[in-house]
């Protein structure tokens, strides 16, 4: 596999159908993204079945992610979208009470007003609106129009640097969740994940359904930020989502913070996704822009797991190019070198210690492959947190579910193929099945780590092997 760095696809009415499904994954998509905020259950779940049978058809292994809505705030339904002039007042009140100025729309936060206090800044719609609350009253507030727009239906609302008292989980959240759990989703995104006892919540939920998918933690404010580090070390994996999380910062700070947080990954072990807008204008044009060119090379360089698509293959004109684009900037600069954050991983325990001694032996000899037999993909996914620079990394392992799991990790191929009780036999398997794929030429060294138990392998070991 040349291309190292994963790619996730969002689909939706540009990409429902099923030959569409199958040519994105031809054209490099590793894993398909269901958003909650807009699925309907059986559209989703008909969906999934799509992208497994596709995905059998091509014996690739293709996850499947849930992203959940999260507790959002939301503009009210309009019978017409508000069009808002600078300097005009504009309510926001809770359901079921009676408009006091013309330009008047409901939440669907009712604790809002106790959150928020007179000077606080509200951003409609992901920065197209921005407006100043001047009151608060206990059921609505007034805030005064900012820069002039148009205000429709259901729109985001953010606030950046309030302390919001939301729950981690929705009712709907969790109907979704159980949604995800019956059609067995490899990943589950958590949305505006502010604190680790929120990850905890969503994989508890998830444990008490009987679903063992990954958890994805979307950082999407700032008190995310404060709490990074603990969220890092409770999540399996980190979605640096900048549409709302750069309406709750500075944009110049944008770039430098994404930068942070993926490096902090790297650090502490937990992969990372970096998400929203890489191609936003390809959702009507055909080719990227130079900024959105540059802003994908900056994320693959940072050697970011896996990049995102949103709108771009959900409602977008030219989905596959857009995939298409990815593949041919990533793997661009992946042959022109990387940020080396994965240098940096801190090896806390002995497991991280023999991933890191495998790949500095995988690293040191010339056209050598490195093979992780994996029964989790734990371990695979930390050696992949190493970034190892040789040009064969694979993960061999028994289970469907673990491969489809490592489709979102940085640099590996997963294989499955049972094990043997015996680790000679088990060695002869993974290298016939290596000879026989083309992967490896007779006499090509072979770095095998493990963390699996045999009648003659520790957990925790390396052996050189030559096909």
């Amino acid at each position: 596999m040349s291309r190292k760095t994963k790619i996730i696809c969002t689909l939706g009415p540009a990409t429902e159908s099923e030959e569409m499904i199958g040519k994105l994954m031809d054209a490099g998509t590793d894993v398909f993204r269901l958003n909650m905020s807009h699925a309907k259950h059986e559209w989703a779940a008909d969906l999934v079945k799509k992208v497994r049978r596709q995905a059998q058809r091509r014996n690739a292994h293709i996850a499947v992610l849930f992203d959940l809505t999260g507790p959002s705030i939301r503009t009210g339904d309009l019978p017409q979208p508000i069009t808002l002039a600078y300097g005009d007042v504009v309510e926001f009140r809770k359901t079921g009470t009676d408009a006091r100025v013309e330009k008047s729309t409901t939440v669907n936060y009712d604790g809002l007003m106790g959150d928020v206090a007179v000077g606080n800044t509200l951003v409609v719609d992901n920065g197209a609106l921005l407006m100043q609350i001047d009151v608060v009253e206990a059921d609505r507030i007034l805030c005064q129009v900012k820069t002039p727009g148009i205000m429709g239906s259901r729109r985001h609302i953010n606030l950046p640097g309030v302390r919001l008292n939301l729950p981690a989980l929705t009712e709907k959240d969790r109907r979704d969740l159980a949604l995800a759990v019956e059609c067995e989703a490899d990943y589950i995104a958590g949305s505006f994940v502010r604190d680790a006892a929120h990850v905890r919540e969503l994989r508890e939920a998830t444990r008490a359904l009987e679903g063992d998918a990954q958890i994805v933690a979307k950082i999407e404010d700032q008190e995310a930020i404060t709490n990074i580090d603990a969220i890092i070390n409770e999540s399996d994996v980190i979605m640096i989502a900048r549409g709302d999380l750069g309406t709750e910062i500075e944009f110049e700070e944008l770039p430098i913070l994404q930068r942070r947080i993926v490096k902090r990954c790297h650090e502490l072990g937990t992969r990372v996704i970096v998400a929203t807008q890489l191609l936003e204008s390809m959702i009507t044009n055909p080719t990227p822009t130079r900024a959105e060119a540059t802003d994908v090379m900056n994320a693959a360089y940072e050697e970011a797991d896996a990049l995102m698509l949103s709108g771009e293959t959900s409602i977008g004109r030219y989905p596959e190019r857009c995939v298409e684009a990815l593949v041919r900037i990533s793997t661009r600069i992946e042959r022109s070198g990387s940020q080396g954050f994965g240098q940096g991983m801190l090896l806390r325990d002995e497991r991280q210690k023999t991933a890191r001694a495998a790949v500095t032996l995988a690293d040191s000899l010339p056209d050598a492959r490195l093979v992780v037999l994996t029964r989790r993909g734990v371990l695979a996914n930390q050696v992949a947190m190493l970034r190892p620079r040789t040009s064969g990394f694979y993960a061999v392992t028994p289970k469907e579910s673990v491969c489809r799991i490592l489709s979102l990790t940085r640099g590996v191929r997963a294989i499955k193929l049972s094990f043997s009780s015996s680790i000679e036999e088990t060695i002869q398997r993974v290298t016939a099945q290596l000879l026989k794929d083309e992967l490896v030429r007779p006499g090509t060294p072979i770095v095998i780590v493990s963390d699996i138990l045999s009648d003659h392998f520790a957990a925790n070991s390396i052996l050189l092997h030559h096909a």
